[in-house]
């Protein structure tokens, strides 16, 4: 897919994105690279990582271990060129990286040339705010999200000291495009008003959580995005695995992300079985795979950027994969809405 970018040219996503987060502690090195291989030959040609990452779990020991990876696999093969390189530095969603102070300017032109040295490149494609300093409502925090004790001078100065060191970084030739995370629509269009007042990168993507659970993107942001030509990448599409079935009936799999997180971030709620068993019916009814109609459905979304997918071994690499060769129906869009109005928010 296409993203509009500030000097009017286009920034070519595939309609997938691989995600890297595991790479370093559920997934080894070489299964890391065994996925990008596979990706790339099924025309992805998005990778996403983070400073902080490896996940499951989080840990000091493993900081930058998935971006060590990837650098490892371009030196390797000598596949640079192939690949729309997304990496982001960590905002106070960070804990124990700069002690959860989040970020700066100062520290944004740290953090970038660190992150080069363990890509093994000499340039960034996307380089994302992992979190905004100021918080966010993300990852179940919009309950009780409660923005009234933020600074909108300070915020703004921030935006404006962050730009700065982002203006310098794609002089350089270091990154080349930004983008934000687990943003909210005013601090989407904040960033886009300052940057455009200061002559600086726009932000051109925002990774927010999106999937037939987690669907608070389809208003203002997607009102945003319409009108600003930001794209989403959209993590967590098939909600860390709860939409493929696998967890239905009470059955964790060995080695699946609920053996070691039982409430997978705050999703595994007492209503997702209900909203899940929804969509697995409508799947089956219309002779879909749940993974592959869960991914078609992002897909379809006239905001979407790329659909970020994660995958343990061959068999569910191949089936995501597959999913761009779904198109769904009116008739199958219809019911997702009648599935979604019964079942809006589920966790």
């Amino acid at each position: 897919m296409q993203v509009n970018t500030q000097a009017g040219g286009r920034l070519e996503l595939s309609e997938l994105c691989l995600g890297a987060m595991n790479w370093g502690s559920l997934d080894s090195e070489a299964e890391g690279h065994a996925q990008i291989d596979m990706a790339l030959d099924y025309g992805v040609n998005c990778v996403d990582t983070a400073e902080m990452y490896p996940v499951n779990p989080i840990a000091a020991e493993t900081v930058g271990l998935s971006e060590e990876i990837i650098g490892r696999w371009f030196a390797r093969t000598a596949r640079r060129a192939d690949v729309v390189l997304a990496t982001k530095v960590s905002g106070s969603n960070g804990g124990f990286i700069r002690e959860g102070r989040g970020f700066d300017g100062e520290i944004i032109r740290e953090t970038i040339d660190a992150s080069l040295s363990r890509l093994r490149t000499d340039y960034i494609d996307i380089y994302q705010l992992h979190w905004p300093n100021r918080g966010s409502y993300m990852f179940r925090q919009n309950w009780n999200y409660d923005p009234s004790g933020q600074n909108r001078i300070e915020t703004l100065a921030h935006m404006r000291d962050v730009l700065a060191a982002m203006s310098e970084a794609v002089a350089a030739g270091k990154v080349r495009h930004f983008g934000l995370s687990n943003e909210s629509a005013w601090g989407m269009a904040s960033w886009l008003a300052t940057a455009r007042d200061m002559g600086a990168p726009e932000a051109v993507t925002i990774q927010n959580e999106y999937s037939l659970l987690c669907r608070m993107f389809d208003t203002d942001l997607a009102e945003l995005c319409a009108n600003e030509g930001v794209g989403l990448m959209a993590f967590s599409p098939l909600a860390t695995g709860l939409l493929t079935g696998k967890y239905q009936g009470g059955n964790i799999p060995d080695g699946s992300r609920m053996s070691t997180q039982p409430d997978l971030g705050g999703r595994n709620s007492a209503r997702v079985g209900a909203a899940v068993a929804a969509y697995l019916e409508i799947a089956s009814r219309f002779d879909l795979d749940p993974v592959q109609m869960a991914l078609a459905f992002c897909r379809s979304r006239p905001f979407m950027a790329t659909a970020i997918f994660g995958a343990r071994n061959k068999a569910q690499m191949e089936r995501a994969l597959g999913s761009v060769r779904v198109t769904l129906s009116d008739e199958v869009l219809a019911e997702i809405t009648t599935a979604h109005k019964a079942h809006p928010l589920p966790y």
